[in-house]
C-alpha cells in the first residue's frame, strides 16, 4: 500500500488513516523508522505505549521510582 504525504515545516508528517487501520495504530503508539537505500520502513512497537500521568493525582515515592526505571528500560531500548 502506498500513500503520498507531506512533511511540514516541523518535520511532522500524518500517518494516513487507512495505513492506520493497517497496521492497529493508536494514540500513544510508538513508532520506529528505519531506511533501506532510498526507503523509510516504518514499523508499530508493540508494548512501548507512552504512559501518562492525570495531573492533580498523588504519587508515591515508590510509584514515582517505578516509572522513572520504566521510563529508563524505554530509553535504553530505543538507543539500539
Amino acid at each position: 500500500m502506498s500513500k503520498r504525504v507531506k512533511v511540514t515545516r516541523n518535520f511532522q508528517v500524518t500517518v494516513p488513516a487507512e495505513i492506520r487501520r493497517t497496521l492497529g495504530i493508536k494514540q500513544g503508539d510508538w513508532l520506529e523508522f528505519d531506511t533501506e537505500s532510498d526507503k523509510i520502513i516504518v514499523r508499530k512497537l508493540v508494548g512501548d505505549r507512552v504512559r501518562t500521568i492525570r495531573l492533580g493525582r498523588k504519587l508515591t515515592i515508590e510509584e514515582i521510582d517505578r516509572l522513572i526505571e520504566e521510563g529508563l528500560r524505554q530509553s535504553a531500548r530505543s538507543d539500539h
